[in-house]
């Protein structure tokens, strides 16, 4: 196939599920490692045609530095985690980089992320959200009444328990419909962990997530602040799950989980 760009290219393709030692569990990441950035349309397409929550594209920018951006299928965003870290994976295991730390350049700043042989930590900026009244129709749309409201870059509703977090049917037309925030997290104590969440964005083209890195740097300052506790544990109970070790670092947080790749290729365009 002649793309756009007037000749035919192969670009390493890999698809790893993030928050997971175990195919088909966590949350699946398209990455390509580039070497230099091709037009945005390119990538845009490339992410809708995966169909994943996002594509991460990395070009690299020095030692142990590299250019770092996520696509939904139908925008690019500022910070997504789970990509990232399993950007990281590929980096790592299929010898693009033997540093034990990378930098990635990305619209939200430096992310460094750390690797000590099986478990991949990324220290992201936190977001703490500030308390509101809840939108209207909140109850309706989510199905179950929220405890509490809070707004950051998405809204989080807390929930009394783990059960009414997992048993949630929201309303995905009219959760779009919230075009304020990018996406909405749901939360509650966990039974075997700190605490749980889902995590839903179908303004951007992902109905529910698997397992969201980015929305920990809500809860991560949320959870610890509710419980006293810097290091926490949390489970994402979407249907595939996924498990996510956090650790509050005051502005930062530190994300910690696994990765494994389920297909390594190359897309030709």
């Amino acid at each position: 196939m002649m793309g756009s760009l007037g000749k035919s290219m192969r670009i390493p393709y890999f698809h790893v599920d993030a928050f997971t030692e175990l195919a088909f569990g966590g949350n699946p990441a398209g990455i390509c490692p580039l070497e230099a950035w091709l037009p945005d349309e390119t990538l845009q397409r490339m992410a809708a045609e995966h169909k994943h929550a996002e594509t991460a594209f990395t070009v690299k920018e020095s030692e142990g530095s590299y250019a770092l951006r996520w696509f939904t299928p139908t925008m690019e965003v500022d910070l997504c985690g789970h990509a990232t870290l399993a950007a990281a994976h590929v980096l790592w295991q299929y010898g693009y980089e033997s540093a034990h730390e990378l930098t990635f350049i990305t619209r939200s700043g430096p992310l460094t992320v750390t690797w000590n042989g099986s478990l991949i930590t990324m220290n992201f900026p936190a977001q703490p959200a500030r308390r509101i009244e809840p939108p209207p129709g909140a109850q309706e749309i989510l199905s179950a009444l929220p405890l509490s409201c809070w707004q950051a870059r998405d809204y989080l509703f807390e929930f009394k328990d783990e059960e009414t977090v997992r048993t949630l049917q929201p309303n995905m037309a009219r959760l779009a419909a919230w075009n304020d925030v990018l996406g909405v997290i749901v939360t509650a104590p966990g039974r075997e962990v700190d605490f749980v969440s889902r995590f839903f964005a179908p303004r951007a083209g992902i109905p529910e997530d698997p397992v969201t890195g980015s929305a920990h740097c809500t809860l991560i300052p949320f959870w610890s602040e509710r419980l006293g506790k810097k290091s926490l544990r949390a489970r994402q109970v979407s249907a595939r799950g996924g498990e996510i070790i956090c650790e509050a670092r005051g502005e930062r947080v530190g994300i910690a989980g696994r990765a494994t790749t389920y297909l390594q290729g190359e897309i030709e365009i």
